[in-house]
């Protein structure tokens, strides 16, 4: 039997602050970021029983992304991303992520600049890639 796919929990549009930037004009003052994400589970058995614990508890990681990006000091938007990632496959009911984050005004004449990554729950034993809060 085929396996079933997975479906999607979308947080769109999650507009923060903070710092990101490799220049010194970036690094002065926080920016506005805006996040989107994809978090993909098995949601079948909370379709059935109308139960929070049998769903991906999307408020919690909301709180969790919200407490790490506007606490951030990142230089590449690639590394923010990766982060936000690693605490969405932090849910155990997570089996895969899509993060895009958008820098609004980063390039002159864009409306916004956006790294998108996908990433999957590691094979068991392995280490959820960035664990420190600020690193330059």
């Amino acid at each position: 039997m085929a396996e079933r796919p997975l479906d999607a929990i979308h947080i769109r549009d999650l507009m923060l602050r903070c710092i990101v930037g490799v220049y010194p004009e970036e690094r002065r003052a926080k920016q506005d970021v805006a996040v989107n994400i994809t978090l993909y589970a098995d949601l079948s058995t909370a379709c059935r029983s109308d139960r929070l614990e049998d769903t991906v508890d999307y408020k919690a990681i909301k709180k969790k992304v919200v407490a790490e990006v506007e606490a951030s000091e990142c230089l590449l938007l690639e590394h923010l991303t990766e982060r936000v990632a690693a605490i969405c496959l932090g849910e155990p009911k997570v089996q895969r992520v899509k993060v895009l984050i958008e820098k609004p005004g980063a390039l002159r004449f864009a409306r916004t600049v956006a790294v998108e990554i996908v990433r999957e729950r590691p094979a068991a034993g392995a280490a959820l890639p960035c664990s420190g809060k600020k690193q330059n």
